[in-house]
């Protein structure tokens, strides 16, 4: 009896934690894409059974699943069509993490300083903050990677343009919030100073939303980087990248179908994944919908 409580005991606590997972109702299927996605970026060079760039004419234009050498066949250079996928998300990723995190840190810190001091510094970020937003995001992509020399560095630079605007407004409008609270009003009383009381008083209470926009936020650069590559300005023409793909296969759809398909597909998933992970990570963080639930 008593080897029977202890092993029931044991058992409690893998049940518990089971249990607390179930109750955070997490999105796996967008989870999984997401490390699929990250597996493939961190080892592309691994998994990718060819080179992305190595040509071979006499293979080409290769049906999917018509040779076990490339499963999902090749272009019409004869490069495999999986390994350009595999490298494909590499460069997405590489892309997004950077020029998010740009985006993100400028459009936070513009978000406090604005949202905090209020006055003439709110009024001049603020006007600045609506110009970018009142631009067309793919116009002002254009001009960038066209005034720059096309390449990774002209897409990060676009994208970052484009985005920290909006780290910005949605930061402001929870600093507008946060800052009336009694223990802002109290450090500012003690003589706490202002850089300190953003940092360690303010800046905790918008990471949420911090969070829930920057995955939302993923979404809009990988159809961004895309449509600059599918428009020719954005990586080198035949360099691994999903848009680069769909365009190289715009002109032989009909023919090799699979060219546009499969990187479309892709970048469908991909965009999808994110966006359903940010709604579930927006619903788990607001403390009114979790009361509800």
């Amino acid at each position: 009896m008593a080897t029977s409580d202890l092993v029931l005991e044991s058992a409690q606590p893998q049940l518990n934690w089971r249990q607390r997972i179930a109750e955070k109702k997490l999105p796996w299927l967008p989870i999984g894409i997401l490390l699929l996605l990250v597996v493939c970026a961190a080892f592309a060079h691994w998994l990718a059974p060819h080179d992305p760039e190595s040509l071979n004419v006499i293979n080409s234009k290769l049906h999917p699943f018509e040779s076990r050498a490339h499963p999902l066949g090749t272009d019409v250079l004869g490069r495999d069509m999986l390994s350009r996928l595999v490298y494909g998300a590499r460069t997405t990723v590489q892309i997004s993490v950077i020029a998010l995190t740009l985006g993100a840190v400028i459009g936070t810190v513009v978000g406090l300083v604005s949202g905090y001091w209020g006055g003439w510094p709110d009024a001049l970020l603020m006007r600045i903050t609506d110009a970018a937003l009142g631009f067309p995001t793919i116009l002002l992509a254009l001009v960038v990677v066209v005034i720059m020399d096309p390449g990774p560095v002209a897409i990060i630079l676009a994208v970052l343009l484009t985005v920290w605007a909006r780290f910005a407004r949605m930061i402001r409008g929870d600093v507008l919030t946060v800052k009336g609270y009694d223990f802002v009003t109290l450090a500012r009383i003690t003589g706490v100073k202002s850089p300190v009381i953003l940092w360690r008083h303010i800046f905790p209470n918008v990471a949420n939303t911090l969070m829930v926009i920057t995955s939302l936020m993923v979404g809009q650069i990988i159809l961004l980087e895309a449509a600059l590559s599918f428009l020719g300005l954005g990586l080198s023409p035949g360099a691994p990248a999903w848009g680069i793909m769909v365009a190289e296969g715009q002109e032989v759809i009909l023919d090799v179908w699979w060219l546009s398909l499969f990187p479309g597909v892709a970048i469908t998933v991909v965009v999808l994944a994110f966006n359903f992970f940010g709604d579930w990570l927006r619903d788990y963080l607001d403390p009114k919908l979790r009361r509800a639930r």
